[in-house]
């Protein structure tokens, strides 16, 4: 896969970079903790509770050959969610298989797509993957593709994780339905989808979704809602008539109510750690940063801080850095690791959605000096108001400046976890992640 060697970029980086922010320095940084109330489902219970819901799915349904479509998010525990979905239906009397549900993603190929899901723990022999799909039918005047193995079997049962979407408010935005209407239609499905913007996605998803239940397809679904510390809070199977419905409109509710948050408000800097597919579909969660970065929406108000630090793409998402627009700051490290295949496969795809998103950001040499850059860009001489965190799905803990430290001591659902010490930079300007801070 085509990936960009910055290596001869360096020195000149380094040059620019020690004239431009001479006497910038980063500041000392505390550890806080939020205090999470987080409903969550037992490791011990994870698997009773899927079957449950599964049969509650497909009570009274006769068994077939059936589909199962798992996608390429990176939610907790998806091998366990999915062997015993299956093992559930195969004990009812289905034969179930796997279908990568994940559009355009794993670089738009079979192969791509069927390695993500090895690498969630799905079992590759029960993986059927293709990017062939047919048309089943239309919505709004949009051919809805679906995965060619999911129409020769007849049904498709499909488990995904609700939770607010990147590009636009809805009802419905992702999970199931999402899944439906894009995942299973892969690169041309995803395509089409997009064709009209962020408006377009919010009438089509359900729309699809009812057109799959319309036509036999859709057989039932797994739901998955987390909790701000990434963990399953509860799981909950819908019949196709549910799915895109009032039913999967409650848990978007409940997900909206548990997603990770920052608990600040008006930054200047906010510096990530790692973006990645398996944080976010967008790499960085537009929700939680304030900024949407998509061609003809508004930005949200209040906005996000000031500027973004994007340190480094996860090894799960395989190169494809997508989000990596929505940061201001980014590092030459990452830069070498993005697949521009995988990128803009899926950048391209989401259209009007990927085109901000996709795009590169200020590179720097290193951690020290992309930091540094942001610092010396806020445009304001009050003091810093910097915040650092993992990622956009792991805020539970987070470094702060001394600012943020002040205004943390007075309020009850922040503690402090680390005094105020120097940001761990080592002797070539890395950052030493936060978990190990």
């Amino acid at each position: 896969m085509p990936r960009l060697d910055p290596t001869p970029l360096l020195p000149g980086l380094q040059r620019l970079a020690g004239r431009l922010l001479e006497g910038v320095e980063p500041p000392p940084v505390a550890l806080l903790r939020q205090r999470l109330d987080s409903p969550t489902l037992a490791d011990a219970d994870l698997e009773t509770a899927v079957a449950d819901e599964v049969r509650r799915a497909v009570t009274g349904l006769a068994p077939r050959r059936v589909a199962v479509g798992v996608g390429s998010r990176g939610i907790t525990g998806i091998g366990q969610i999915a062997g015993a979905a299956i093992g559930t239906l195969r004990a009812l009397g289905f034969d179930p298989f796997v279908v990568p549900a994940m559009g355009s993603h794993g670089a738009a190929t079979a192969e791509g797509q069927a390695e993500l899901l090895a690498g969630y723990g799905i079992d590759p022999t029960l993986v059927r993957a293709t990017m062939e799909t047919e048309v089943v039918g239309e919505v709004d005047g949009v051919p809805v593709h679906v995965d060619r193995n999911v129409v020769e079997a007849g049904a498709v049962f499909v488990i995904n994780r609700v939770k607010p979407h990147t590009s636009f408010r809805g009802p419905v935005e992702s999970g199931l339905a999402k899944m439906c209407a894009i995942g299973l239609g892969k690169q041309p499905g995803a395509r089409h989808m997009h064709s009209r913007g962020p408006g377009g996605l919010r009438d089509r998803i359900p729309a699809a979704a009812r057109l799959l239940a319309g036509r036999g397809l859709l057989l039932g679904g797994l739901a998955i809602v987390e909790n701000q510390r990434d963990r399953t809070a509860l799981v909950r199977g819908l019949t196709a008539a549910e799915i895109g419905g009032e039913a999967e409109a409650a848990l978007l509710t409940e997900a909206r109510r548990l997603m990770p948050r920052i608990p600040f408000d008006d930054l200047d800097v906010l510096v990530i750690d790692r973006i990645g597919k398996d944080v976010s579909g967008a790499g960085i969660d537009t929700n939680l940063v304030g900024r949407m970065r998509v061609v003809g929406q508004p930005e949200p108000d209040p906005p996000g801080p000031i500027a973004i630090v994007a340190l480094d793409v996860t090894h799960a998402s395989h190169g494809n850095a997508m989000g990596i627009g929505t940061a201001d700051f980014t590092t030459a490290r990452l830069l070498g690791k993005i697949d521009f295949e995988a990128l803009y496969t899926n950048a391209l795809t989401a259209g009007v959605i990927g085109i901000q998103r996709m795009t590169i950001p200020c590179v720097m040499p290193t951690d020290l000096a992309a930091v540094c850059a942001a610092i010396s860009s806020r445009g304001r001489d009050a003091p810093l108001r910097l915040a650092w965190i993992a990622d956009t799905l792991h805020t539970e803990l987070l470094g702060v400046s001394p600012a943020l430290l002040d205004e943390a001591r007075s309020r009850p659902d922040l503690e402090v976890a680390g005094e105020l010490a120097p940001m761990p930079f080592d002797a070539g300007g890395g950052l030493r992640p936060l978990e190990r801070a």
